[in-house]
């Protein structure tokens, strides 16, 4: 957990520093900077997923994930949270749930998160999540300045997110293996890609519901795990 929590530290002190220059960047500034960021989110994104091994399983991975995500509509969850956090700050002013959403989805689906947190988990390596944490506190920066506070409650995102990846990284150890662990990462990539698209405002991807694709290449491993034949 050391790692996750290294992180944690990380976003709010990027997203304090942030929050103090805030009021010093011209908004012109402050655009240019954002969709810059976004361009530097789309080539995160397309890096991790052209890594993929199973084309067929993160297609089915994305499809199936889109219609548990719908189901459950974790996109609609994430924004009233957001809200409700915001609603808590309204008297002061500031703006919560668009920083929130974005930092949140951010930090949480790309690779660097997925396999630091099970490397953490199975061999208490953290310099994958020291890496992390250094990248999300200086976006964590830039995100505070143009976006708000909202990016500062995202580090609770990545330590609940991060710290249960971790912690059940043990338990599923025998299932876990490098394919399932690069098929989740280049999953976890396209979403970014849909982050980085939303942030230019070239889509509208509702990419919270699109989370539980992360996780479908650990079913499928399971299954196959159960059901060795399958796998012939």
């Amino acid at each position: 957990m050391l790692g996750t929590i290294v992180n944690f530290l990380a976003i709010i002190a990027g997203s304090i520093l942030g929050l103090i220059l805030k009021g010093g960047i011209p908004k012109r500034i402050s655009d240019t900077v954002m969709h810059g960021l976004a361009l530097c989110v789309i080539f995160i994104g397309i890096s991790g997923a052209i890594k993929g091994s199973n084309v067929l399983l993160i297609i089915i991975s994305i499809i199936i994930g889109a219609i548990i995500g719908e189901l459950i509509n974790l996109d609609n969850l994430t924004q009233r949270l957001g809200d409700k956090i915001e609603s808590k700050f309204k008297s002061r002013g500031w703006k919560v749930s668009e920083g929130f959403v974005t930092a949140s989805l951010l930090f949480c689906t790309g690779a660097m998160a997925i396999v630091g947190s099970l490397t953490d988990g199975l061999q208490g390596n953290h310099e994958i999540l020291f890496s992390k944490s250094a990248l999300d506190g200086i976006a964590s920066i830039i995100f505070a300045s143009s976006l708000g506070i909202g990016v500062l409650f995202a580090s609770v995102s990545v330590l609940l997110y991060q710290g249960i990846i971790t912690l059940g990284a043990a338990s599923l150890k025998v299932i876990l293996i490098q394919s399932v662990v690069t098929d989740m990462t280049a999953v976890g990539s396209l979403l970014i890609i849909g982050l980085g698209l939303n942030m230019l405002g070239i889509t509208k991807i509702k990419v919270a519901n699109l989370l539980p694709a992360i996780f479908i290449p650990i079913i499928y491993q399971l299954i196959l795990n159960l059901f060795p034949l399958l796998s012939r």
